[in-house]
């Protein structure tokens, strides 16, 4: 079984080797789940994230991590995402390239990790194919950051919320993931769909709400999967992928810090025990649930945990854990 796990410190001074350090020993919290390879991903650079990602045991990643002098270093981020993932072996033998995380392309301008099974990803490959898009693995994830990345070069001026708001009615199947981009630093995105996920938050200061009301729209029923369409994908409204257009949206809920300077931290793991050392403020995402992590810049410099509810039903409230 797969696991998850991101970190984002916001305005919280954290060396390159602790961004490391948390996310590796993250990933060793949840060994027992069973995997075959490990990987992650960090900044390291003006726009630019590494990957490391080997076949084997954590220790095996984290001998590789701390061997790299320009990678495990003190350069110290006051803003920073950085993803890591456990892989279990599906789609592809285990393997470098077939570990997590995976990437867009050579310049690894969208980098996810994922847990599930996309079973739409023949479909997917196929199209991105056609669409310029060359594959390195053998896994369905790859589909992913790529489905992004088409989304991007044609609809740049999207949030990256949005962006992947636009790409997941596209996929079909169950899946958890966690998602970093160069265009997008110090933020990230996460989201469900029949695989566990939660989020943590660690703040000293109070938040400007301690509870999550979560309001369920009447009018959003169950979407079907997504249609094919010949000059390219269709979201689960009709609407063409490539228009960008549909919002899809149906309730929000913002955490932000009442100081506009708060350090704050965010951490989204598949299992509360890898981020119960740094918090019990812990939110279990359910399905169709977006995480975006931003912050806003100018004199001012605050960042928020947004959570976007996709639900059937009434109003309904639900309280942190």
């Amino acid at each position: 079984m797969c696991g998850i796990f991101a970190y984002i410190n916001h305005l919280v001074p954290r060396k390159r080797r602790e961004v490391l350090e948390f996310i590796i020993n993250g990933l060793k919290r949840m060994e027992y789940r069973g995997y075959d390879s490990a990987g992650l991903a960090v900044d390291s650079g003006v726009n630019q994230i590494t990957i490391v990602k080997l076949p084997g045991k954590v220790k095996v990643l984290e001998s590789a991590v701390m061997a790299n002098e320009k990678l495990y270093d003190d350069f110290v981020y006051d803003v920073h995402v950085g993803i890591g993932h456990t892989r279990w072996a599906t789609h592809g033998a285990p393997s470098a390239v077939n570990s997590h995380p995976h990437r867009s392309d050579v310049g690894n301008e969208f980098v996810v990790v994922h847990n599930g099974i996309i079973t739409n990803y023949k479909y997917l490959k196929q199209y991105l194919t056609e669409h310029g898009f060359q594959f390195e693995s053998e896994t369905d994830t790859e589909t992913i950051p790529k489905l992004i990345k088409h989304v991007y070069d044609r609809h740049p001026e999207l949030s990256f919320r949005e962006l992947v708001e636009q790409a997941i009615p596209q996929i079909e199947g169950a899946f958890a993931l966690a998602i970093k981009s160069s265009h997008f630093p110090g933020e990230c995105v996460a989201t469900r769909r029949g695989s566990p996920l939660l989020v943590g938050i660690k703040s000293a200061t109070h938040l400007t709400t301690d509870y999550i009301p979560v309001i369920y729209s009447a009018d959003i029923k169950q979407s079907p999967p997504a249609q094919k369409k010949r000059n390219g994908l269709v979201n689960n409204s009709g609407t063409s992928l490539v228009n960008g257009d549909g919002d899809g949206r149906d309730s929000l809920t913002e955490f932000k810090p009442l100081n506009d300077r708060a350090e704050v931290e965010y951490f989204f793991a598949s299992d509360a025990s890898a981020i119960i050392e740094h918090t019990n403020r812990v939110l279990y995402l359910e399905d169709d649930d977006v995480a975006y992590v931003t912050c806003e810049g100018g004199e001012s410099l605050r960042a928020w945990l947004e959570l976007l509810f996709l639900r059937d039903g009434g109003l309904h409230e639900r309280t942190r854990d």
